[in-house]
């Protein structure tokens, strides 16, 4: 199962994010769970860098399957807008009854440094 965690500050912005564990909803190679949550959440991280201004922390583990990215200060609007639009992506996942049983989403507040 995958879990992400989604890190929020006590403006219910969203900060950054920790995404771990395989889905195994098919062989590695052909889990299209995997796949798409590895897109929305590698393309935010690439987005951010490349369209915003705003400085990334980004640790990965590919043999754990872990990612985590944060932010180092608040989002601009721009990191807000790829945040929301990468958390609609694994939100609409997480209801499908297709994939609900293989991703596990929850928001957790955490202080801002």
């Amino acid at each position: 199962m995958i879990h992400a965690v989604i890190w929020q500050n006590e403006r219910e912005e969203c900060v950054g994010f920790q995404i771990e564990g395989h889905a195994g909803y098919k062989e590695a190679g052909q889990d299209i769970v995997c796949a798409a949550v590895s897109v929305l959440t590698i393309n935010t991280i690439n987005a951010i860098e490349r369209y915003t201004k705003d400085d990334l922390t980004v640790i990965s583990d590919e043999e754990a399957g872990r990612i985590s990215c944060r932010l180092t200060g608040s989002p601009s609007c721009g990191t807000d807008l790829l945040f929301k639009a990468m958390i609609l992506g694994l939100s609409d996942m997480a209801r499908d009854d297709s994939y609900a049983t293989y991703i596990d989403l929850i928001f957790k507040e955490v202080q801002q440094p």
